[in-house]
């Protein structure tokens, strides 16, 4: 039989998952969390604590707890980070940056974050593995008024998004996505241990605030053995899933949970 605080988290995360609260909400405080299931605040701070591992929710000191995911955020109708995909199937992420510089915008780095052509952004070249495998490069491109923010942050650290809440309380809301297919570069190839031309997917992708102001576009490619997309249709919903693919030693469905 399941302890009560492993009965509680199942039951809040049931209610992320339902939308009681959405993403960017804040959870109800532990005494009203207390009286509802009738237990103490310790009991709530456990339920509590195992959502926080799991992504679903960010803990900062003197805060409540506001939600950043659920588990259908496999799905690409809701936004959740490579390191909270990875951590909520049970796997290891990492990132390890191999450039990042300030930079002028682009005439696609203004369009796309809403700034004039010039403004200093930062550019961060980053390689993301999964279970210690190489699997994914992002090249993402930082708004001016949150690069200082992302400089701070250690270049191994597992998640920019966790971080972003825990130091500062951003979460990102909102994002929108482009999916296509490229063949591998000279240095795409060497940073992913695969043969120059092969199959990458890419996703562009921009994301904003809960106000819709632009955090960051990025253009992440995958390795296409190791991750793959899949649509799951329906009357009411059509959501993008992402999935780990067959070159991993155990394949598994992002859209599990």
């Amino acid at each position: 039989m399941a302890a009560r605080h492993e009965e509680i988290a199942e039951e809040l995360r049931r209610a992320i998952d339902d939308e009681e609260y959405t993403v960017g909400a804040l959870l109800p405080p532990e005494t009203e969390l207390a009286a509802r299931y009738g237990v103490s605040r310790g009991t709530v701070r456990q339920a509590v604590a195992a959502l926080t591992v799991e992504g679903l929710i960010g803990s900062r000191q003197g805060a409540r707890r506001v939600v950043l995911a659920s588990r259908r955020s496999q799905s690409f109708a809701e936004l959740r980070s490579f390191a909270q995909w990875a951590r909520a199937m049970g796997r290891a992420a990492s990132g390890t940056v191999v450039r990042a510089e300030t930079r002028p915008a682009t005439a696609e780095d203004a369009t796309r974050l809403h700034l004039r052509t010039g403004t200093d952004v930062l550019y961060v070249l980053r390689v993301r593995g999964l279970d210690g495998e190489c699997v994914l490069v992002e090249r993402t491109v930082y708004a001016d008024w949150i690069a200082p923010a992302v400089l701070r942050i250690e270049p191994d650290c597992e998640s920019v998004t966790q971080r972003l809440y825990d130091d500062m309380g951003l979460v990102f809301a909102y994002g929108e996505h482009l999916i296509d297919a490229v063949s591998a570069g000279t240095r795409d190839s060497a940073l992913l241990g695969v043969r120059r031309g092969s199959p990458l997917l890419r996703v562009r992708r921009v994301t904003t605030t809960q106000k819709g102001r632009p955090v960051e576009w990025s253009d992440d490619r995958y390795r296409s053995d190791a991750v793959n997309f899949s649509i799951h249709n329906s009357i009411g919903s059509n959501p993008l899933a992402r999935q780990a693919g067959p070159g991993l030693r155990e394949p598994f469905a992002a859209r599990s949970g």
